[in-house]
């Protein structure tokens, strides 16, 4: 690296974890402003690496294997460079961004929302036509003032989830790719809980959609019943396994016919150890399992504390009932079906 405005200057090197970054070590430039330094990146797990002079980024690299990368900067944060494709895509996007700054702090009053949404709508535009690479990661991440994502609309776990798809057929095993599978999830759940929000103000109750043992997604609102039993619990736990065949099919074989249906929601990330319960238990009431155990939508949706925990609706509301036990479940039933 050559940064001929910082002759025998100290520098520091990071390298990206994730979320945080690392001191990785500090170097420092010869009389010309030039230094080289080696770094250790497995095949197929490309690495994010920064160079710092005191606060100020000097550079943002993403290096592969064997790569050689070279490259000239000066002490504002200008920098090009050869040998390494990624950080050379990323030193692009870092530029966009740095004019994207300079814009907005020199636009007048008003101005800075166009100018938003114009890079917004670019930014967005790259991510979709460059889905196999991983510059767009740290991308994804952009900060358009602090604590403002760029890509802070619901609707853009969309786009982190697309991403995460496509990148992990070329990473499968990057560490960056695995972090934002799990920012895709925790997104799209919160834009799924968002939905099942604005929905509930017309339904009566929120509304949630989770995948039955044959992976068809199967929605609470479709559930076209008197009395629904929304009804979570654990599958590991052996007293709700019997809960369900020596209080619930009861309840089901007396009252479905009159107007009862049991969603059955298990909390686990264990879903085949589920499945293997529901079809061994012969359950007949809608079973349901997304595999994402406490993490998931349903269970902050319904603020679940804790299982096996039932809720029920009728007439489409929910009811202010306390379900607890055989009893309390079947008082309020045979007030609801007669």
């Amino acid at each position: 690296m050559s940064v001929p405005e910082a002759p025998k200057t100290s520098l520091a090197i990071h390298r990206l974890n994730v979320s945080s970054s690392e001191l990785l070590d500090s170097v420092k430039t010869d009389a010309a402003g030039k230094f080289s330094y080696k770094v250790d990146v497995k095949k197929g797990q490309p690495e994010f690496f920064y160079i710092y002079k005191g606060n100020t980024r000097l550079a943002a690299l993403l290096l592969e294997a064997g790569e050689n990368a070279v490259i000239e900067a000066d002490t504002l944060g200008n920098y090009s460079v050869e040998g390494s494709e990624g950080s050379a895509e990323l030193a692009g996007i870092e530029k966009a961004y740095a004019d994207f700054v300079r814009e907005v702090n020199a636009a007048a009053p008003g101005e800075a929302a166009g100018i938003y949404v114009r890079y917004y709508r670019g930014r967005l535009a790259y991510v979709v036509g460059h889905p196999k690479s991983l510059a767009v990661v740290p991308l994804l991440y952009q900060n358009i003032a602090p604590g403002l994502p760029l890509f802070s609309q619901s609707t853009d776990a969309i786009i982190f989830a697309n991403t995460a798809d496509s990148l992990k057929t070329v990473y499968p095993d990057s560490k960056y790719v695995k972090a934002l599978e799990q920012e895709a999830k925790r997104r799209k759940n919160n834009m799924e809980l968002e939905n099942a929000i604005r929905n509930a103000q017309q339904a009566g109750f929120p509304d949630i959609a989770l995948p039955d043992v044959n992976a068809q997604k199967v929605a609470l609102s479709g559930v076209d019943s008197k009395a629904v039993l929304l009804h979570f619990w654990d599958v590991a736990d052996a007293e709700q396994k019997l809960f369900n065949l020596d209080v619930l099919m009861p309840l089901y074989e007396q009252y479905h016919s009159k107007g009862l249906e049991i969603y059955s929601v298990c909390v686990s990330t264990d879903k085949a150890l589920w499945a293997s319960v529901v079809r061994n238990q012969k359950l007949p009431w809608i079973n349901v399992c997304d595999g994402q155990g406490a993490a998931s939508g349903a269970v902050r949706l319904y603020n679940v504390q804790s299982l096996p925990s039932t809720i029920l609706i009728a007439d489409g509301e929910i009811s202010s009932a306390t379900l607890a036990g055989e009893q309390a479940l079947r008082k309020e039933l045979v007030k609801l079906l007669k």
